[in-house]
This record gives structure tokens, C-alpha cells and sequence, in this order.
């Protein structure tokens, strides 16, 4: 049992970023101080005491619903609490008792928040990407995991080649054809990542989210121009580049 007492630990503290991650999915978008007020039901807006408040358990105590009103919460509050419990134990048994776990993780607690984020709303804030652009620079000081140069070249990349593409889709076509939102996360992706992180990003975002785009095509009937946010496929290729991304690029050189 002790043994597994640390993986306990990384994992609840996972759990209780998430709870907060909850909270900044809902009110990031609609300008709402993350501090005040309290939690409360989103439907009759009694506050939620603290015992209500446990990360995943008072959602499986309380059956899903408010103690007062009994409406369902969405299943969207544990789903994101378990998540950020997951990538903690995952950055944890990745990277170990070092800071590059710190920063990791921070990073991906910011692609769980701008995922569910623009699937909601289609935007990305910019109170996210900024200060994570700025928080992947300074720990390419501070970290062994890569350097400042690197990190640059990866803001770089990342930011110049989304825009580049929208430039020219804007010039051929008139119009918007990716938002700066998507921009400015791969400019912060390639702050934690690097130049060689951006391009496996890109490529990762683009098969999943071409693949997700035609199957939710297909099954609404819509044309083409159906538009799927971009945000979650990048954090999915930007969270499975740090966990197994090397190891996925000497399989496929190997296999060339």
C-alpha cells in the first residue's frame, strides 16, 4: 500500500487542478473572476458547500445533482476532474520527481482547458495561450527537458507557419479560414515543445481531425464546409508528443 501512496497523492492533487480547470472552462469565456463568487448551481444558484465540492466523489455521491434543486450536473465536471487526475499520474511516471513535471503538467492542465473551451465556445483565450507561451520560454531556462533557443525556434514555427497558412487560405479564398486562437496555442505549444514538437502537433492534428471531421460530416449530413474547432486536435498532438513522441518518430524512421 505505501508503495502506492505517491501515484494516490499525484493523483488527487490532479483532481483538485481539474476541479479548478472546471472552473475556468465556465467562466473564462464569459469574463467571470475565477476567485468570486463560490461555486454555486448553475441552475438555481445555491452555493456549493465543501463537502459538496470534493473533486469526482461528490459527483458520485450526490448521483449527479444539485442537493438543493436536484438538477443534473454535467457529466463535463468529473469527466475533466478524472482527466487532470490521469495527466498528473502520467507526467509523474513519465518524467519523475523533476521540474520538467511542474511545467509539463502545467501545460497540459492549459491544452484541458482550452480543449473543452473551444468546443463550447470556438475560441481560444488568449489569457491561456499568452501566459503559456511566456511560462514555456522561461522553463526552457530552467529545465534540462530543452533549451531557449529551441523554445524560440518553436514559438516561432508554431506561430509563423498557422499564420502563414491562414494568410494565404484569406488570400485565395477572402476568407477567415483559421482563427488566431489557433495561433497563438501553437505558438505555445512550440514554447514547450520545440520546432520538432510543432511539426508532430501539426501533423497529429491534422489526420485526428480530419478523420473526427468526416465522420461528424457524414453522420449530420452536412457539407465540407461544417466547421470542427482545431484547438483539441492540436492538444491532442501536443499532449501525445510529450508522453511518446520520440519514441513515435524513431518507429517511423525505422519503418521508412
Amino acid at each position: 500500500m505505501i508503495t502506492y501512496l505517491p501515484h494516490l497523492s499525484i493523483f488527487i492533487i490532479g483532481l483538485c487542478i481539474g476541479s479548478f480547470l472546471n472552473v475556468c472552462i465556465y467562466r473564462l469565456p464569459l469574463g467571470q473572476s475565477l476567485v468570486t463568487p463560490g461555486s454555486r448551481c448553475p441552475q438555481c444558484g445555491t452555493p456549493i458547500r465543501f463537502y459538496d465540492n470534493i473533486p469526482l466523489l461528490s459527483y458520485i455521491l450526490l448521483g449527479g445533482k444539485c442537493r438543493a434543486c436536484k438538477s443534473p450536473f454535467s457529466f463535463r465536471y468529473p469527466l475533466v476532474e478524472l482527466l487532470s487526475g490521469l495527466l498528473a499520474l502520467a507526467v509523474w511516471t513519465r518524467y519523475g520527481w523533476r521540474l520538467e513535471s511542474l511545467f509539463f503538467f502545467f501545460f497540459c492542465s492549459c491544452l484541458l482547458a482550452i480543449t473543452f473551451i473551444d468546443i463550447d465556445h470556438r475560441i481560444i483565450p488568449d489569457t491561456i495561450s499568452l501566459p503559456g507561451i511566456l511560462v514555456g520560454l522561461a522553463a526552457s531556462f530552467l529545465t534540462d527537458q530543452l533549451t531557449w533557443q529551441k523554445s524560440l525556434a518553436g514559438i516561432a514555427v508554431g506561430g509563423g507557419s498557422l499564420l502563414a497558412v491562414a494568410m494565404v487560405y484569406k488570400l485565395l479564398t477572402g476568407k477567415d479560414g483559421m482563427g488566431g486562437g489557433d495561433i497563438k496555442l501553437l505558438a505555445m505549444i512550440g514554447a514547450f515543445t520545440g520546432w520538432q514538437g510543432v511539426l508532430f502537433t501539426v501533423f497529429v492534428a491534422s489526420a485526428s481531425g480530419t478523420l473526427v471531421g468526416i465522420i461528424v460530416m457524414l453522420k449530420s449530413g452536412k457539407n465540407m464546409k461544417l466547421a470542427v474547432p482545431f484547438g483539441p486536435f492540436l492538444a491532442i498532438g501536443a499532449i501525445t508528443y510529450i508522453f511518446c513522441g520520440d519514441i513515435l518518430i524513431r518507429w517511423y524512421l525505422n519503418a521508412i
